[in-house]
């Protein structure tokens, strides 16, 4: 595989995972609200944009890409069970993918770019 393909599937996946992370901070308090409502742990819902931010940084900069777009690749596919859940239970709270940004009701759009990002951060690990 050539060497760019991996670095730029790391680098959109980071930018995904910044851009996303940031934005639920800067929702403030509706953010949490969001999140509730797609069955997301309590315990993790404070910790989530850290995380992303954390995750998207590294792989970014490549300073440790591969343990980071595992961590990526193991965060969307829980999102991704998340989601799944909600709409095999009929519901479509809306998405607290990027905080503010996104409040359109969860879909098959939202499994769809969920599947596409698994497939750049599993090609960012070679």
């Amino acid at each position: 595989m050539a060497d760019w393909i991996p670095l730029t599937a790391s680098i959109v996946v980071g930018v995904v995972f910044l851009v996303a992370g940031a934005s639920k901070i800067a929702a403030g308090a509706e953010w949490p609200v969001q999140a509730r409502g797609l069955g997301a742990p309590s315990i993790t819902i404070p910790l989530v944009p850290w995380v992303e931010i954390a995750i998207g940084a590294v792989l970014v900069v490549q300073v440790a890409r591969q343990p980071a777009a595992l961590a990526a690749t193991a965060m969307l596919v829980v999102f991704s069970v998340l989601i799944l859940m909600q709409l095999a239970q009929g519901r479509h709270p809306p998405c607290a993918c990027f905080g503010a940004w996104s409040a359109k009701p969860l879909g098959a759009r939202h499994v769809a770019r969920n599947v596409a990002l698994i497939a750049l951060s599993v090609l960012a690990l070679f």
